[in-house]
């Protein structure tokens, strides 16, 4: 299954190559285990619309054009039944799945020096998605590629609705701080997208730092190169993250909807394809 990956000579299609000058590497981030879901059944591996929540994701950058590579990081535990599924479904980008580690930057960090030793450029482009938010949309993918090209990082992030309160500790409450401007207030999704040399130096400067815990990507480089801006991308309110057992109807609902519009896709695909070879013969 696993294929391996060498950039010099480069892994990308010539049709790829003529549209962009950088591998575009998506990381699929699967590795938690989901406490808060069912410690007993993996989220990664939970059917929604009759398919793994994994497979979502993976196929979300597969069908991507603009995707050149796709970086699987797993919890071990789960490795052999994702690496099944992946061999099932034959995907073509698929280059590796490897092993994550006990948080999430961790993970990315697996995810980081394996492409370092496979000679990814400084400029490549590196979308980071959570593998349990299986609805990302194309639009959102090719937003975080397109603003690569202005920035070295980007977010995916929703338009907070709700007010945000910034709090403190008293005592055993919590009192409220401040109240940001609704206006700019987001909520982050993913994926997370940075030119390779970024969210790679940022990592290393953060490796020794005791207090080092983030919960995403773009915090590191909001942490450690505080003079890099971080662009936002536009998400929706589709792009959900699978979290605990109560999200599992609205994933359901999301499902039935994006499964009709890719029939749609197909059909349209399958037809273009039929008249290429009717013209070629």
């Amino acid at each position: 299954m696993v294929q391996g990956m060498a950039y010099g000579g480069g892994i990308m299609q010539e049709d790829e190559k003529k549209r962009q000058t950088a591998p575009v590497v998506a990381v699929v981030l699967a590795a938690g285990f989901g406490t808060r879901f069912d410690p007993e059944n993996p989220k990664q591996l939970v059917c929604i619309g009759d398919k793994p929540i994994v497979r979502w994701s993976i196929e979300a950058f597969e069908r991507n054009s603009r995707v050149s590579d796709i970086v699987v990081v797993v919890n071990p535990k789960v490795r052999d039944a994702v690496e099944g599924l992946i061999d099932e479904a034959r995907y073509e980008k698929v280059r590796m799945v490897i092993d994550g580690g006990v948080e999430r930057c961790d993970s990315t960090m697996a995810a980081l020096n394996v492409l370092k030793q496979a000679g990814i450029p400084q400029q490549a482009k590196i979308l980071i998605h959570d593998a349990v938010r299986p609805f990302v949309s194309q639009e959102s993918i090719d937003d975080s590629i397109d603003t690569l090209d202005e920035f070295s990082a980007a977010t995916v992030a929703f338009a907070s609705t709700d007010t945000i309160l910034l709090t403190h500790d008293a005592g055993d409450r919590k009192v409220i701080g401040s109240v940001p401007d609704r206006a700019d207030t987001f909520r982050a999704q993913t994926p997370q997208s940075f030119r390779f040399g970024t969210i790679y130096h940022a990592y290393e400067l953060a490796a020794d730092d005791p207090d080092f815990h983030p919960t995403d990507d773009t915090r590191v480089v909001v942490d450690y190169l505080p003079d890099e801006s971080v662009a936002i991308v536009a998400g929706s309110d589709t792009n959900l993250k699978v979290t605990t057992m109560a999200d599992l109807p609205i994933a359901e609902r999301i499902a039935a909807n994006a499964t009709h519009q890719l029939t749609k896709e197909e059909a349209r695909a399958r037809m273009h394809a039929i008249l290429r070879e009717a013209v070629a013969h």
